[in-house]
């Protein structure tokens, strides 16, 4: 942050006179190409990029020799705050405001002023529950109120950068319209990322979700707060209900003085990043962002809609914010199953929709939150048409009417209509036939686990055997792993609960499919296939859908196949179950 305050006073000016997009510079000089057809440009590019380049060679020796140079460290005290002693998980309130915005020298190289910069790491104790991401941004609403104050907040997830400059003024015009402005609690932006491939092996885009879904809770009284990419009002926030009094006088605000000097102002604010400032208040209950929910982000949303205040959904052309999409199977299943859990942990508390959102928000609005709260119970019914028909097939009974029977047609209808209409959905929207393909994959792999998982720990929670816990999703990978996400390849690599129940699902399908051929081609004469057409097909396009597991389990040599302790207990889960369907 230090390397980047001073490489502001470059940067800003440059983005400026040259309408830069996106302004992170390091996505910018990914991208951009050196303009040798404008010199006055060239030359500037040439000696910012340099510039950057410095900067970034300086930090990454900073970081892996875990070096600072004797001029920096006298000259911030932050870094002497960072002792021996200090980690991760202990240490106190480290705060240092390295731009004043208010100091008439805290310039550019053009002369324009620069924007307040502040640097926080909150108190951290063993003894003390610092709530993960909600307990940050509690604390960071804390520190700015006192040192800057604006009435609008915009919170983005640490690996996302802006991908548009307008995003700002596009959010604040919604605030500032003058019949319906004073309604709106917070602006959202679209979840989208930057790294995802041409045929999105994991499903990561959410373009049906981005571009159906979240427009459709708009239109049903407003969108779900995300945890990124939202623009909020501070008081909101800070547990304001809405009344007709909250219009703002946008021409009359003026800045506010700060008397304070900094030294003594830092002082001062470190206390409110403290571990024990929360202790007996309303912060985290109907201050801030919500605490005792995975997903922090969802139910303080739901609890600013029912406190009055209405939500927008702005999508525009140019994608306000990118970020990482997750580059392994694994990644992408843990954080969907963070994900469905804390939806599910929503729907069956007070918290519900139902219960907190009664005669508060719209019923169609509620309806609109089930959507995504009952992720988790979904992975029932999967689980029943993935184990059940193909069990079934091995036993000899027959689940679904005979092929030649006029009761069929509901069925085919059904599965014709559905996978047409979500074909459709799906490429209108930019997909590919191959990432509606993975789509369809990916849908499945999680509702066999990560909603599993996610269902199963609420019920464990629920009956006082579990407690629930952030996990944070992992997005770094080794240059491996990144090739063979490039190659949309698939990646398995490490044990994992879930592999084990995806190649045994996998396994049972194939053992069930090849002992129903056998049993149709048998008694081919009684025409014994008739009834179990349909069963066949569902167990056949099962196979088809995990031919990445197989290939994992038994041809592929490289390091992103199925561990060996995987293979060999889904093959004997997979036999074990075979054989007690047949006895």
């Amino acid at each position: 942050m230090l390397e980047a305050s001073r490489f502001s006073k470059i940067w800003l000016p440059f983005c400026k006179k040259f309408k830069v997009e996106p302004r992170s510079p390091e996505a910018y000089f990914r991208t951009a190409v050196e303009p040798l057809g404008e010199p006055a440009m060239a030359k500037e590019w040439t000696s910012v990029k340099k510039l950057y380049e410095d900067m970034k060679k300086r930090i990454e020796t900073t970081t892996k020799l875990g070096l600072i140079s004797e001029e920096m460290y006298q000259e911030h005290k932050g870094f002497k705050e960072w002792t021996l002693l200090a980690s991760k998980r202990d240490h106190q309130t480290i705060l240092q405001i390295l731009i004043n915005g208010r100091d008439p020298n805290a310039v550019d190289i053009e002369g324009q002023s620069l924007p307040t910069l502040v640097y926080l790491a909150r108190e951290k104790r063993p003894q003390y529950h610092h709530n993960f991401k909600a307990g940050a941004m509690n604390a960071l609403l804390r520190v700015s109120s006192k040192i800057s104050d604006g009435l609008i907040i915009l919170n983005v997830d640490c690996d996302m950068y802006s991908n548009n400059s307008e995003s700002v003024r596009d959010a604040i015009c919604f605030f500032m319209d003058e019949e319906e402005g004073h309604k709106v609690g917070f602006v959202q932006f679209p979840q989208t990322f930057e790294n995802l491939t041409k045929n999105d092996v994991y499903s990561s885009s959410l373009n049906v979700i981005n571009e159906v879904e979240l427009p459709g809770l708009d239109g049903n009284g407003g969108p779900c707060y995300v945890g990124s990419g939202c623009f909020h009002r501070r008081e909101i926030l800070c547990g304001q209900n809405y009344s007709k009094e909250c219009k703002v006088d946008w021409k009359g605000l003026t800045k506010r003085e700060v008397e304070q000097s900094i030294s003594v102002l830092e002082e001062t604010c470190k206390v409110l990043a403290s571990c024990t400032y929360e202790e007996n208040t309303q912060w985290g209950k109907e201050m801030g962002l919500k605490y005792g929910c995975p997903v922090e982000d969802i139910i303080t949303g739901l609890a600013i809609q029912c406190r009055g205040w209405r939500s927008i959904y702005f999508n525009p052309k140019r994608k306000g914010f990118l970020g990482v999409a997750p580059t392994t199977l694994l990644q992408s299943l843990v954080q969907h199953k963070r994900w469905s859990e804390g939806d599910f942990q929503i729907f069956a508390s007070r918290y519900s929709p139902f219960v907190m959102g009664y005669k508060k928000i719209p019923l169609k609005l509620q309806f609109s939150y089930c959507y995504f709260l009952l992720w988790a119970a979904n992975c029932l019914a999967t689980l029943y048409y993935v184990v059940v028909p193909s069990l079934c097939l091995l036993r000899g009974i027959s689940l679904f009417p005979e092929i030649s029977n006029s009761w069929v047609l509901p069925f085919a209808f059904v599965i014709f209509v559905h996978r047409a209409y979500s074909l459709g959905e799906f490429v209108f929207f930019g997909g590919t036939l191959q990432g509606w393909w993975n789509d369809q994959r990916m849908w499945l792999y999680k509702r066999m686990t990560s909603y599993f998982f996610g269902f199963l720990d609420n019920i464990l929670r629920l009956l006082g055997f579990s407690k629930s816990a952030f996990v944070i999703t992992a997005k770094v990978a080794d240059d491996d792993v990144s090739q063979r996400y490039k190659q949309e390849i698939m990646e398995f690599g490490a044990s994992s609960p879930m592999f084990t129940i995806l190649a045994t699902l996998a396994l049972l399908n194939a053992f069930c499919f090849i002992g129903g051929l056998m049993r149709v081609i048998a008694d081919v004469e009684n025409l014994v296939w008739e009834r179990f057409t349909l069963q066949i097909l569902l167990c056949g396009m099962l196979i088809f859908i995990n031919l990445p597991i197989y290939q994992g389990l038994f041809l592929r040599k490289d390091n992103g196949s199925m561990p060996t302790s995987v293979t060999c207990q889904s093959i004997m889960f997979a036999i074990l179950a075979c054989a007690l369907s047949l006895y």
